[in-house]
């Protein structure tokens, strides 16, 4: 991966990622290992809360195709090294909340996917995806 071209998102928007895609069974023990490490980045990172949430719930029964769109996570963070929370000193105290949802978007069993970001002056205070 270190010779890898590097990736401008996260996830694919051409790809779907379903549990029964076609594509050939992938090396499970491998793709949980990454998946947990990268679980850790969310703290700091929330960039990748969602990427990494639509690729854990794959880990019992991974495909290749799964396995492609973690690499292309990892070629994300490639490019975004120097990305993470920044705190400073607010001039006003401002309260700011964006949220965003996709109703039945899990194409496997028609859940939604819901995220939230609140800024509290200037300040990532709290986020969640789901």
């Amino acid at each position: 991966m270190a010779s890898a071209k590097p990736s401008c998102t996260p996830l694919g928007t051409s790809t779907s990622l379903k549990l029964w895609d076609g594509s050939a069974a992938a090396n499970a023990k491998s793709l949980r290992a990454i998946i947990s490490a990268l679980q850790y980045l969310t703290l700091t990172r929330p960039n990748l809360s969602f990427a990494i949430k639509k690729l854990s719930q794959f880990m019992h029964q991974p495909t290749q195709t799964h396995l492609q769109q973690l690499k292309r996570v990892l070629k994300y963070l490639k490019l975004t090294l120097h990305y993470g929370l920044t705190l400073k000193k607010p001039s006003q105290l401002t309260l700011h909340a964006f949220s965003d949802s996709d109703w039945e978007g899990n194409l496997d069993d028609r859940t939604s996917t819901s995220a939230f970001v609140i800024y509290f002056g200037g300040n990532p205070a709290s986020w969640l995806s789901k």
